[in-house]
């Protein structure tokens, strides 16, 4: 007996398909622990199925494999595809029992089975639901049958018949055709994108609006934020509210974000959908696989769960230095690439990163209260932990002052994250207009931040008085190549959010006041 399965690869699923042989044995060799062999690199997980399903098998009142007195070898291909994780318990179950003949059922080359059994024959839930629904229905598959708590993740794919089940039984049931299931209903993204609230307003945060703005600015364009300040300025609760003035994902970005949590394991309890922008905070104690993502067979990390959100690094010098520069590659070019002996696999990486930090270890430099117990080699050493190119990879640079008691004890109400949200969203769909209208959606540029040489070249042309302030910028600050062209990004964003066609000279000089000073 054959039928299909599926198999996780990163973030996309692959066919697999489960083949299952009987073959006589004697009664010596029944008695024998090797009477059911499962072949294909299956894992730990994989070969305990072994127990699950005889036990599920054994629980709905059928002959279970260990007890056919026959020889069960099953097959998992293709054999050169590491399989790992509880899903494949239900194919296993379904194939032994049509090889021997418990089940009668027409053929099943167009279904496709997941999901882990427990020892009574109950159905349950397994990670990476959608991209599995997506490969089968690209590859011809008409119906998968899910575990029914992830009916409504695999009815997000449309031209699909999906097929919930609680129990083996059941699904046993409705393939003999004596009690049929219903297909599960369509699940509309539309109805998962409602609104919401964040518990971090704008609206409450006292005082330092160069720091508001700049966070809006980087919103409004995916750019890199790096706080300086002493400690208990604000610094966190100001990247905490930075989800609140995002635009609200978009439905391509809801797939994919749900994708990244679906195979990763963290999707919320009953919620077939991540509907809020990611906001990943790691300790700086987490080790570079935590962050970019690893194992013998690679998962995804911090990075790529930030995908399409926020990535927030408090204490950002206190990192291990392994981990700030493998920060390099997805702050360059939106992707992260994980190759380990098995194999090198590539995740997606378009993120915001927002780092804060203190000027010095004990918190106090240039500070007009407090005085500095560091010494100057102690200073030097804290800020040399972060390398130039990782800096120079970091659009917006924004100190962060002590808050004076007058702001502190002020009954004013600060501008609410609505209002600068509205700004945001109206600065993305020009970006968004204005990429759509070049037909650069093969490239999946959605924002300046994403923009390469070729964009900016087209869309970030400054005249002379422009030209002439960014030319003695670039002299006196020593200005790389990489940040002059970031420069114009962030001015090209500034414009946008002012909803200026052309790049004029005071948003190349507010583009400015955010770059890093060199020393």
């Amino acid at each position: 007996a054959k039928v299909y399965s599926a198999g996780i690869e990163g973030l996309n699923a692959r066919l697999v398909e489960v083949s299952v042989k009987i073959s006589q044995t004697s009664e010596k060799s029944w008695a024998s622990f090797h009477t059911l062999t499962i072949v294909g690199l299956p894992d730990a997980a994989i070969n305990e199925a072994k127990e699950r399903v005889s036990a599920a098998i054994k629980n709905i009142g059928a002959v279970p494999p260990h007890h056919s007195k026959r020889r069960v070898v099953i097959n998992l291909a293709p054999a050169d595809l590491k399989k790992q994780g509880p899903a494949y318990d239900l194919p296993i179950a379904v194939a032994f029992l049509i090889a021997s003949g418990q089940v009668k059922t027409e053929a099943l080359d167009k279904a496709l089975f997941i999901g882990e059994l427990s020892l009574e024959g109950r159905v349950r839930h397994v990670n990476g639901i959608l991209p599995v629904a997506l490969m089968a229905r690209d590859r011809g598959i008409e119906t998968i049958f899910v575990p029914y708590q992830d009916g409504k993740e695999a009815a997000l794919v449309s031209g699909l018949k999906v097929i919930a089940v609680e129990t083996l039984d059941q699904m046993l049931a409705h393939l003999a055709s004596t009690r049929l299931i219903d297909a599960y209903p369509a699940t509309d993204i539309g109805q998962f994108s409602e609104f919401f609230e964040y518990p971090t307003d704008f609206a409450y945060i006292k005082g330092q609006e160069q720091a508001k703005r700049a966070l809006e600015i980087a919103a409004a364009g995916n750019h890199n934020l790096l706080m300086s300040g002493p400690p208990g300025a604000g610094k966190t609760i100001l990247a905490r509210a930075l989800p609140s003035i995002l635009p609200y994902l978009t439905k391509d970005e809801i797939l994919d974000v749900t994708k990244i949590f679906s195979v990763a394991g963290q999707m919320p309890t009953n919620q077939p959908l991540m509907t809020r922008r990611p906001f990943r905070t790691p300790h700086h104690t987490a080790s570079a696989a935590s962050l970019v993502g690893g194992g013998s067979y690679p998962r995804p990390g911090e990075i790529t769960l930030s995908h399409r959100g926020v990535l927030f690094l408090d204490e950002f010098p206190e990192f291990s230095r392994l981990v700030l520069e493998s920060l390099r590659q997805p702050l360059e070019d939106g992707v992260i690439t994980v190759s380990r002996a098995k194999g090198s696999l590539t995740f997606p990486a378009k993120f915001t990163l927002v780092a804060a930090q203190n000027p010095c270890p004990c918190g106090n430099l240039n500070s007009p209260n407090q005085q500095c117990a560091c010494t100057p080699s102690q200073v030097s050493k804290y800020q040399r932990k972060i390398s130039g190119p990782l800096l120079d990879r970091i659009d917006l640079h924004v100190e962060v002052p002590p808050l004076e008691y007058d702001k502190l004890a002020s009954e004013k109400i600060a501008e609410d994250s609505s209002s600068v949200r509205a700004r945001v969203h109206q600065a993305r769909q020009i970006q968004w207009q204005r990429f759509c209208d070049e037909a650069l959606d093969d490239e999946h540029i959605m924002t300046n931040g994403e923009m390469g040489l070729k964009q900016i070249k087209k869309y970030c042309r400054i005249d002379e008085a422009t030209q002439a302030l960014l030319k003695k910028a670039t002299l006196q600050m020593q200005l790389s190549a990489r940040s002059y062209f970031r420069l114009l990004k962030v001015a090209r964003t500034i414009a946008d959010l002012q909803q200026n066609s052309a790049i004029l000279l005071e948003h190349m000089a507010e583009a400015l006041q955010y770059r890093l000073k060199s020393d």
